[in-house]
């Protein structure tokens, strides 16, 4: 199947192929670790998808404990397409079950997900930059005021959504 046509991603002006590669499977750690893939065996499932034109990839920060943004950030490096592909992640759920602040979609986890994800990503910029579920805690209008601040020493590295003035 060819995936070198393109859609435009709502109104974000990216254009995408219509199949996005999940990467929830990419490694072996943490909730998904029972049918997780590692890194030589998600390597040719990513080189597929790349070789036939794809390059919308999907991950999150929760997936297998972090893993797969490492690998996704290994294979994308090792392919040397970082610029042609568009790299979504999301935030919510916990990624340390000890720490009370480590999951949900307050600010205090929306921000070290928005640093701690280009880490293992190996990049500077994320594309997208997700809600993954609703925690039903916080109020949707502090999400999105959440998702325009800019603390002091604090610079968003999330593309292609500008805050309303």
């Amino acid at each position: 199947m060819s995936l070198d046509q393109y859609y435009l991603l709502g109104r974000s002006g990216l254009r995408v192929s219509r199949l996005s590669l999940g990467t929830m499977n990419f490694g072996t750690g943490g909730f998904h670790a029972s049918y997780g893939k590692t890194e030589d065996e998600a390597r040719p499932i990513f080189r597929r998808y790349v070789e036939a034109g794809g390059n919308f990839i999907d991950t999150a920060d929760f997936y297998t404990a972090g893993e797969s943004e490492a690998i996704l950030g290994n294979l994308i490096a090792e392919a040397g397409v970082r610029d042609r592909m568009v790299l979504s992640t999301k935030f919510t759920n916990s990624v340390d079950p000890g720490d009370p602040n480590a999951g949900g979609n307050g600010r205090k986890h929306m921000i070290r997900a928005v640093e701690a994800s280009p880490r293992r990503l190996r990049t500077d910029y994320l594309d997208l930059f997700l809600l993954h579920t609703w925690d039903r805690i916080t109020p949707a209008e502090e999400v999105l005021r959440k998702l325009g601040d800019k603390p002091a020493g604090y610079h968003p590295v999330v593309r292609n959504w500008v805050p309303e003035s």
